[in-house]
């Protein structure tokens, strides 16, 4: 019999003016550091975060990450931390960056610390990197044995991002507890592939329920740059509580149709929670989901400004032969699909996605 499981970080803290005490948070892992960094934060990081760690008595590199989380980007900064003789490896940057920082630690088996400038994924907490081809397209799920050792959530960094990672975030999240809940009514497996635990279901869970109860308000601070309780939550719940829950409670269909969507380059400057809220459209559409539940997502979808139809994604014509490929991706051995309770196919899928589209577009302003 295969176990249930519950994993998450073994530190996640929260608050404001963060990066200045960066220092505080690595000594307790090593001395000697490379910041793998976002173009964006690597002045800032420069500035508030070297000086802080010098004075620290702490070695550290500031590298700047290059965009796309591949093979090759993760080998570039793995040789860089082996010539330093670095001892920990700290993510500053959006969900590919945090991904990278994992992978290199995992194979120069240090420690992580993940810093998110972005609440865009739950890439922060999880013991996974999403790791893609060199031309941009979805390549495969990189399992890892050990969870981030420390998790900063800077609010005041997060809400001075553009709003549209922020919705982006609150996209990826909302599924967390639609899938969870699929992987557990179907026995599948999550993302460390044990059995869902009833924690796992119930922090995905709780995230659904602060999502929507925080929605409107977060989203009012986030449009301004500003942070509030109701973004503090938002933001424990779409990196923190959505981390968890997708981890010990499973992926299913929105994560499995989001990587297919991947495959088409028209949509590679999309956001990856933008793309797995179509997603979860269309795995309620699979499950013939009750109508309150889908009004519910539609309603934080078009609170959050994200995307609800193919047209908003920038789609005028859905072509056929391209989104029924995007389905068989969806379909592959080895992706999420499977855990869905109705057992489906690549045309069943596909179906699905067209009727998501047509669901969307009635509830269109």
């Amino acid at each position: 019999m295969i176990p249930r499981s519950i994993t998450s970080p073994k530190k996640f803290i929260i608050g404001q003016n963060l990066l200045p005490q960066l220092g505080g948070f690595i000594k307790d892992f090593g001395n000697n550091a490379v910041l793998i960094c976002d173009e964006f934060i690597l002045n800032k990081v420069k500035e508030e975060a070297l000086p802080a760690l010098q004075q620290a008595d702490i070695t550290a590199h500031a590298e700047q990450f290059q965009y796309e989380c591949t093979d090759t980007e993760i080998g570039r900064i793995h040789e860089i931390v082996k010539h330093r003789g670095a001892n920990v490896v700290v993510g500053i940057g959006g969900g590919k960056t945090m991904d990278v920082a994992k992978a290199v630690a995992h194979f120069a088996h240090i420690p992580v610390i993940i810093f998110p400038t972005i609440a865009s994924t739950d890439a922060p907490c999880t013991a996974l990197s999403v790791v893609y081809k060199d031309d941009g397209e979805f390549d495969r799920y990189l399992f890892l044995p050990q969870n981030p050792d420390a998790v900063i959530a800077d609010t005041g960094i997060i809400a001075a991002a553009p709003t549209k990672f922020f919705a982006a975030g609150i996209g990826d999240a909302l599924a967390t507890f639609f899938e969870a809940r699929a992987c557990c009514y179907a026995d599948g497996l999550n993302l460390v592939q044990k059995r869902v635990s009833r924690t796992g279901l119930g922090m995905a869970l709780m995230c659904y329920e602060l999502i929507v109860e925080n929605v409107e308000m977060a989203m009012d601070a986030a449009r301004r740059h500003v942070v509030t309780p109701a973004l503090e939550e938002m933001v424990e719940a779409t990196i923190y509580l959505s981390g968890i829950g997708a981890e010990s409670g499973g992926l299913a269909a929105a994560h499995a149709v989001s990587n297919g969507m991947s495959s088409l380059p028209q949509l590679h400057h999309i956001q990856h929670g933008e793309k797995v809220a179509f997603g979860l459209l269309t795995q309620l559409v699979l499950e013939k989901a009750d109508a309150e539940e889908i009004e519910n997502v539609i309603y934080v979808m078009k609170t959050a400004g994200l995307p609800l139809t193919l047209a908003d994604f920038g789609i005028e014509e859905m072509v056929e032969s391209e989104w029924r490929q995007v389905a068989e991706i969806a379909c592959a051995e080895g992706d999420t699909m499977c855990n869905m309770a109705v057992k489906v196919n690549a045309d069943r899928v596909y179906q699905a996605m067209v009727a998501a589209d047509a669901l969307a577009q009635r509830y269109h302003d």
